[in-house]
């Protein structure tokens, strides 16, 4: 099969003092400490809950 594209996230920012649906989106992204990085297949659903708390991450794209 052909390469599945990735993104990289990593939390820069505290959920702390923050909405609730927020904090529980990091966790769905499986953010849940500071500077912690994930790689995540790039899907419309992941893109979608990145952009919901963009102030809160930093995104690299992969090839």
């Amino acid at each position: 099969m052909a390469d599945k594209k990735t993104v990289t996230v990593t939390q820069i920012g505290s959920p702390i003092g923050r909405r609730n649906d927020q904090r529980q989106t990091l966790v769905g992204l499986g953010l849940n400490k500071m500077h912690r990085t994930r790689t995540l297949e790039d899907t419309p659903s992941v893109r979608g809950m990145i952009n919901k708390i963009q102030h809160l991450v930093r995104v690299e794209d992969d090839a």
